[in-house]
């Protein structure tokens, strides 16, 4: 099975300002640490990933991250670690967890009012929670009675975990991925021994069936409202294209991009597919767009070799990782028709990966951090790329109003905010190295554990800021200055 795969590359950091972009970097830290990643963002803003706990060991925890209340730990059942995977609509989360002693892991669900739930498996040992919809149905896989086998299964409060596999002694393994509003769960299935693979679809009505031509290999990768299907399909020996397939028009073959294959991750409610393909020659992976009136489209890459597109909004904007010129790095993008696109830049560190994307444009996946010593292994931390749109800004920062927003953790060295109004903005954590604050309205802002080292802060209205383990520009710690970094602006 063809895996086309984003590979992260070493290389120096980048330089590039965090202003240069139409979108302001989260840092959405740790639960103590050095280690976080968002996987997934629902429309009101609320992300959802891993966290490692401690510096020294091993162990992650699922985590929530809102605005109003920062990053939660959201615990385990039992064991020592847990991931979240996906949240609805209505904040529940679900992933999986080690249970006590560590010896299977559980898929969870977890909502503020019932902390974290065991769904439990299909008599067997283990299971995992893939995806869940705004009513509360859950998929994933489970592990079978004495772990014969691994079935796609639903959950709902209602009827608790099922099996979905159509014949539950034919010793096939199966996964479900995704699940739509109306139930229908989609992924995989395969034959342990000679590897037959085949996308299916399960409704409660229709029950599973195979999304095949003929005998050909397949996955599902993603369903979206309408019921529309996207995955791969194998429609010749050895090339794997990305297909659509949906109850009237059945399977379609959508192509590549000049080389032998193709795979579809996602799709938007008005049938716009996103993914990744060979180009000529199978050496480079690129980014596409499918629309039934454009077809295929190149989206390219960040001036590197090759790129992948993993999710797609309601208005088209499309997000992945893609490498730099020379093949330096490789980052985060969000590319729309309009703009192309976009490198949604680092935490300072080399690589960034972008991984999901809500109606509101808000990205969120994961970034290294500048590497603190050569032998010290590297660090990466969750982020949410907020459009500055949404913010009430335009092509800049400077001179914008955002007066009482909430920019805790904004990655911003070098960017001009001069006249900006910040007034009562809470700027904790914010990297602003080298930025230009210049006439901007700082007034009662809370800049606690905010870096301004080299920050031109002329003119600026500093009265009533909070400032805490703040580093002043002059590089001294407003602890040491009495509480304060006036005097050493």
């Amino acid at each position: 099975m063809l895996v086309l795969a984003v590979v992260l590359f070493a290389a120096l950091a980048s330089n590039a300002s965090a202003a240069s972009t139409p979108f302001i970097a989260i840092d959405l830290g740790t639960l103590g640490g050095p280690n976080s990643a968002a996987l997934a963002v629902n429309a009101g803003g609320q992300v959802v990933g891993y966290s490692r706990t401690t510096s020294s060991g091993v162990e992650t925890h699922a985590f929530s991250w809102t605005p109003a209340g920062g990053m939660v730990d959201l615990g385990t059942l039992g064991g020592s670690s847990s991931t979240a995977l996906a949240v609805s609509a209505s904040g529940q989360v679900v992933g999986y967890s080690d249970v006590a002693g560590n010896a299977a892991s559980h898929a969870f669900s977890w909502t503020p009012a019932n902390g974290i739930t065991d769904l439990g498996t299909l008599s067997g040992s283990s299971s995992t929670a893939l995806a869940v919809n705004a009513s509360g149905q859950v998929v994933g896989y489970g592990d079978t009675t004495g772990n014969a086998a691994s079935h796609a299964f639903s959950w709902t409060p209602a009827d608790g975990m099922s099996d979905l596999s159509r014949n539950l002694s034919d010793g096939r393994f199966s996964q479900a991925l995704a699940v739509n509003a109306d139930g229908q769960a989609v992924g995989y299935s395969y034959a342990a021994g000679d590897g037959a693979q085949y996308a299916f679809s399960w409704t409660p009505a229709s029950g599973t069936i195979d999304l095949t031509l003929g005998t050909t290999f397949s996955l599902a990768n993603a369903v979206n409202a309408s019921g529309q299907v996207v995955g791969w399909i194998e429609p010749v020996v050895a090339e794997y294209h990305a297909f659509s397939w949906t109850q009237a028009g059945g399977m379609i073959d959508l192509g590549t991009l000049g080389g032998s294959a193709s795979t579809a991750l996602a799709v938007n409610a008005s049938g716009q597919v996103v993914g990744s393909s060979y180009a000529a020659g199978d050496t480079l992976t690129h980014a596409f767009s499918w629309t039934q009136a454009s077809g295929m489209t190149d989206l390219g890459t960040l001036g590197g070799s090759a790129s992948t597109a993993v999710a797609v909004n309601a208005s088209g904007q499309a997000v992945g990782s893609g490498d730099t010129a020379g093949d330096a790095a490789t980052h985060a993008f969000s590319w729309t028709r309009a703009g192309g696109m976009i490198d949604l830049g680092t935490l300072g560190g080399t690589d960034s990966v972008a991984l999901a994307v809500n109606d509101r444009g808000q990205v969120v996946g994961y970034s290294d951090l500048p590497i603190s010593h050569p032998l010290a292994p590297p660090e990466y931390h969750a982020v949410l790329w907020q459009p500055i749109s949404n913010l009430g800004c335009h092509a800049t920062l400077a001179g914008c109003d955002l007066s009482g927003v909430d920019l805790a953790g904004a990655y911003l060295p070098r960017a001009n905010l001069s006249g900006a109004k910040l007034k009562g903005a809470n700027l904790a954590r914010a990297n602003l190295h080298g930025a230009n604050l210049s006439d901007a309205n700082l007034k009662d802002a809370n800049l606690a554990s905010a870096n301004l080292t080299r920050a031109n802060l002329a003119g600026a209205h500093v009265t009533g800021v909070a400032w805490s383990h703040t580093l002043c520009p002059d590089g001294t710690n407003s602890d040491a200055n009495g509480g304060t970094c006036v005097g050493h602006l």
